[in-house]
């Protein structure tokens, strides 16, 4: 039997304070640090879940990067393919591919550059680390290419 997937689950506060008021910060157009609202349909559901996310522009690509592991939006997007983000009221409609692991190293390090202050608690290497030790943790941190549509 495999182990379970890495799932860091967020704490009280982050769930009942910060993921709502940064979700209803960006609902309503006001970004922090070009945070949006991640938006895909349940696997199970088919329900649209919402999730504050950071969307990383890196070397011409756009990428979400699972802090916290396989959690439900990743596997959501398993399913889905795609979804929406949000800022404000308006949403991108995209597809997404999910990067594999030997690819990850740089689009790793650079979110962490760029958010290490907001989630360098949820990796056990930093945006100093080597390409080896990035990928000694890749596996737990599911990245998607996305692909903005409209």
């Amino acid at each position: 039997m495999s182990p379970e997937p890495y799932v860091k689950r967020p704490g009280w506060f982050t769930n009942k304070v910060l993921n709502r008021t940064v979700s209803w910060l960006s609902r309503r157009g006001v970004s922090l640090v070009g945070s949006r609202v991640l938006a895909v349909k349940g696997r199970k559901s088919g329900e649209w879940r919402r999730t504050p996310v950071n969307p990383l522009h890196h070397e011409g690509g756009l990428y979400l990067v699972a802090a916290r592991g396989h959690v439900q939006w990743t596997r959501n997007m398993r399913a889905a393919g795609g979804g929406e983000l949000f800022h404000g009221r308006r949403g991108r409609h995209f597809t997404a591919a999910e990067v594999p692991d030997a690819e990850k190293p740089e689009i790793l390090r650079a979110y962490l550059r760029k958010w290490k202050w907001e989630v360098g608690a949820f990796f056990e290497v930093g945006p100093d680390s080597s390409d080896e030790e990035i990928r000694a943790v890749a596996d737990r941190h599911p990245v998607f290419r996305v692909t903005l549509t409209d």
